[in-house]
């Protein structure tokens, strides 16, 4: 067979991608067999049909259907310009596939757009890829027990912050929290019930937080607060409101009430220090607390 002979829909027959083209009321006028492959529907399913969200469904990447304003489709109509965008088709058998789409208008000799051509690959490995480094990016920077940033994650935090104060004069608070007598939950109750507690006192103190407020854990049974832009009232008020919140909660394990207390150490940072020194400050006050009694919040401000 000659190149010559081979007709334009043969070309896009075998091409691996989908395609598939509307005319300008978005009715669908042709559908190769990668459109099949890619969502399930067979040609007799969609040609002459309107591509509405119920039949394929264009979706955003939170999965919300694209109505006619917003679809590329029309969008590439009326300004003539070409699209590339990521979304969801959603396939026949119900479930979601994430694509890359490309489009293009379809002109008429007057250069008036007429339709519009869509051709469209599976996206489902760059999309897996993506959430795999997300949840490695997340495995580096949150401890997998608590829930709450890790050491790196702390430090990279405070870190920013200092170089924010220095910039920007945009003050932050460090709380540094130790759980009393932490040896003895483990010894006497087992490590288990030890990493039950560890999870309620990262809890505790994030339902003291507002959403901006960071939480860390520094090692073992240490914890770090990161408080941007707070006053040294407010520093006062949210470190009692964290040691008091822990000493109310309660831990039921083996039908035994388990509860635990913490010393704090409390400071307001210092453009003229370190990381290493701020953080050096506040554990110091938290021995302070431990010294007094523990349960104690001891501030430096």
């Amino acid at each position: 067979m000659v190149l010559e002979n081979i007709t334009h829909e043969t070309l896009l027959e075998h091409l691996h991608d989908g395609v598939y083209i509307v005319d300008h009321d978005r009715r669908i006028t042709y559908w190769n067999r990668g459109a099949e492959r890619i969502t399930g529907y067979d040609r007799i399913d969609v040609l002459d049909k309107v591509c509405t969200p119920e039949l394929l469904g264009h979706l955003d990447n939170r999965g919300e259907p694209i109505f006619k304003g917003e679809c590329p489709l029309c969008l590439c109509m009326n300004d003539g310009n070409i699209r590339e965008k990521e979304l969801f088709f959603r396939h026949k058998s119900g479930h979601t596939v994430p694509v890359i789409t490309r489009i293009s208008p379809v002109l008429n000799s007057r250069e008036e757009a007429i339709g519009a051509l869509e051709v469209f690959s599976d996206n489902t490995s760059k999309m897996y890829a993506k959430q795999r480094i997300e949840e490695l990016e997340e495995l580096a920077l949150i401890c997998p027990l608590t829930g709450v940033g890790n050491r790196r994650y702390a430090q990279m935090t405070l870190q920013n912050a200092i170089e924010e104060l220095r910039r920007y004069d945009w003050s932050f608070g460090l709380l540094f929290v130790d759980i009393d007598r932490f040896k003895a939950i483990n010894d006497t109750y087992g490590h288990p019930v030890g990493d039950e507690v560890l999870c309620m006192v990262a809890q505790a103190l994030r339902s003291c937080l507002r959403s901006f407020d960071f939480v860390g854990r520094w090692g073992g049974e240490e914890f770090v607060v990161i408080l941007p832009n707070i006053t040294d009232d407010m520093l006062e008020k949210v470190a009692e409101r964290c040691r008091v919140n822990i000493e109310e909660s309660k831990l039921q394990s083996g039908g035994k009430e388990i509860g635990v207390t913490v010393s704090v150490g409390a400071v307001l940072a210092d453009p003229e220090e370190t990381a290493e020194q701020c953080v050096e400050r506040a554990d110091k006050l938290m021995y302070q607390s431990k010294a007094k009694g523990r349960n104690q919040t001891t501030l430096e401000l």
